[in-house]
């Protein structure tokens, strides 16, 4: 009984975070500023890392955390950079 409620919920896991993703992904794509769409890319990474954990429980394999925690770490580095990126930019314009 308990197995068949733990591989629905990771089914149901799977379709949640793949809707996500497409959502994620049309953000990043109509996104009308630079930031929403950094808030996005940050968000897909978190997905990413969502995913890496949902397949660690599932496989019961500890493996999958050290790939969660990559994907984490890249993630935040990338969001500061585009971050420090945006700012450099908006002040070198003057604003907006």
């Amino acid at each position: 009984m308990i197995d068949v409620i733990f591989s629905t919920t990771v089914e149901i896991s799977k379709f949640l975070f793949f809707c996500s993703m497409i959502l994620v992904c049309i953000r990043i794509a109509r996104g009308p500023h630079a930031a929403d769409r950094v808030v996005a890319l940050d968000m897909l990474c978190l997905l990413g890392v969502g995913i890496a954990a949902l397949a660690a429980v599932a496989n019961d394999s500890m493996a999958f955390i050290d790939v969660a925690l990559g994907i984490a770490l890249i993630g935040f580095l990338a969001t500061v950079a585009f971050a420090a990126f945006i700012e450099r930019g908006t002040t070198a314009h003057g604003g907006d």
